[in-house]
């Protein structure tokens, strides 16, 4: 028996229902023709808008995508099984929404809101569309206040700033996630009374998860509870075993809770984790949905999915509230190909990227951040005067020491010069390790870095550089705990304050043992 195709269903269902007055019905009201693989093909539903929810029976809702001549292309939040040819669907005449408010800090909750933690409903009392227009640029002002991440590395080298977009690439398994966490972890001390008294705002925390196991995202809110960051997070959690539809749509309900923030003249961090893993699924919706393939079979579209999600993030204008959204999507790379389609397609839409590389984090070198490709389009503009300071020689001894290492390997008779570039190199890579979920205070890191760049530790062996790291600020704190608040509250290192480091570094030095 030959298929029979939707558009002649709908033509022998047109001819029936052309004697009907009443077209009130066939607007909103439609006719499942076809069901399957999360995707719905429905007749009528003429008025219907693209990303319009729509109802079918059992509870099932679903979102219009396709709108074609003769019928209308849906996609399933729920089981397709529930659903058979035949079956009703209504128009709600909303467009899919996702609920706002601080009633969903502290709460793990699917791309609708629905929560998932088992604590109970959340009263919502307004909803906001997930798919909005991205802000134009009369009403943004630049990027110019830093968002600390507590991760050396990228705070001395790549800055972050409230409203920027910095994409986290690399291959799977090399910390990607962590630098993310660790980023909401260290957002705690904004939320404290000495942070609001030296002018720090609170920055609220949105953290999407898609396509990752159950256990991984229980994983990450075990440890956001456990340092107390869940007081100020959100998890938006679509993981692998929910339908393609939910991991399509979870990103743009995590923007939409953060622009809930931003619009208040607030501060929010929301981290996608991962858009490789969206692209995925909307490139399966895409192809159900008998869309044509382009390139590596994602639709022509793909670009424009990531671009209208990663331009909502911005700085506004003072007179619209100073608010700001950050984004730090995280893309998973294959073999470390950061030419592939979606990588470059992001890299392009982003102001920056901090690229992990598995080499380093196989050689014990966490986090395992390659400073020749990451870079910071907003740079310097991101980062307190302090910290550009002492970080102003950092990446560029580091990018030698990467050159000249592999330089090294070939021959033992180097000049004097290239000997002190290796030397130093090697010991600002051990200075700049920092373990997991192990977020450091700005005014620590600068301490640390202003006393690597400075060549104190030179002479020191590679093993000891940490433990005199950690000892150093130690006694700093002791001693001139006018330093750590100096820079702490005036964001400044000063001729007087720079002075007085260097006596610190210099009477420590004469008191740290090396080890035999």
């Amino acid at each position: 028996m030959a298929e029979v195709r939707p558009d002649e269903i709908s033509a022998i269902l047109r001819q029936q229902l052309s004697g009907f007055d009443n077209e009130t019905e066939i607007y909103d009201v439609g006719t499942v023709l076809q069901v399957g693989d999360g995707i719905a093909r429905v007749y009528g539903l003429s008025k219907v808008m693209v990303s319009e929810l729509v109802e079918f029976p059992n509870d099932v809702m679903g979102m219009v995508l396709n709108l074609d001549e003769d019928s209308v292309g849906c996609v399933l939040f729920g089981e397709s099984q529930l659903i058979k040819e035949g079956d009703t669907v209504k128009r709600t005449k909303r467009l899919a929404s996702f609920p706002v408010g601080t009633a969903l800090l502290g709460r793990v909750v699917d791309p609708l809101g629905e929560p998932l933690d088992g604590k109970g409903t959340i009263q919502h009392d307004k909803y906001m569309p997930i798919e909005r227009k991205a802000l134009g640029v009369v009403t943004r002002q630049s990027v110019s206040e830093p968002l600390q991440t507590g991760i050396t590395a990228v705070d001395a080298m790549i800055p972050i700033g409230r409203g920027q977009r910095e994409l986290i690439i690399g291959d799977r398994q090399t910390g990607k996630t962590a630098v993310a966490i660790d980023t909401i972890i260290n957002q705690k001390f904004t939320h404290t009374e000495e942070a609001k008294a030296i002018g720090i705002d609170p920055v609220f925390c949105v953290y999407v998860a898609i396509g990752q196991k159950d256990s991984t995202v229980a994983q990450v809110v075990a440890k956001l509870e456990e340092t107390g960051a869940m007081e100020y997070t959100t998890v938006i959690d679509a993981s692998a075993s929910t339908p393609a539809p939910l991991q399509y749509i979870a990103p743009y309900s995590g923007a939409t809770l953060g622009e809930f923030f931003r619009d208040q003249g607030q501060h929010s961090l929301v981290v996608y984790d991962d858009l490789s893993k969206q692209a995925v699924a909307y490139r399966e919706l895409s192809l159900l949905l008998r869309r044509p393939p382009g390139r590596e079979a994602y639709p022509g579209d793909i670009f424009y999915l990531h671009s209208r999600l990663l331009e909502r993030a911005s700085k506004l204008n003072d007179s619209l509230g100073g608010g700001s959204l950050t984004a730090l999507p995280i893309i998973e790379t294959q073999q470390g190909d950061v030419s592939a389609y979606i990588p470059t397609n992001v890299i392009s839409i982003t102001d920056g990227q901090i690229y992990l590389e598995p080499n380093l984090f196989n050689a014990g070198v966490r986090p395992a951040i390659n400073v020749g490709i990451s870079v910071s389009r907003v740079g310097g503009s991101a980062q307190i005067k302090a910290m550009k300071k002492v970080a102003g020689s950092l990446k560029l001894d580091l990018a030698l020491y990467r050159e000249l290492e592999a330089f090294a390997k070939f021959g033992s008779d180097l000049d004097k010069a290239t000997q002190r570039t290796l030397a130093r190199g090697a010991r600002l890579v051990e200075l700049l390790k920092q373990g997991q979920y192990q977020p450091i205070p700005v005014e620590k890191q600068v301490v640390s870095v202003f006393a690597g760049t400075k060549g104190y530790m030179d002479e020191l062996p590679i093993e000891d550089v940490k433990r005199f790291e950690s000892e150093f600020i130690e006694y700093v704190e002791l001693n001139y705990s006018d330093i750590l608040k100096s820079v702490r509250e005036e964001k400044v290192l000063s001729d007087e304050t720079v002075k007085q480091l260097e006596k610190a570094v210099k009477e420590f030095l004469t008191k740290f043992k090396v080890s035999k």
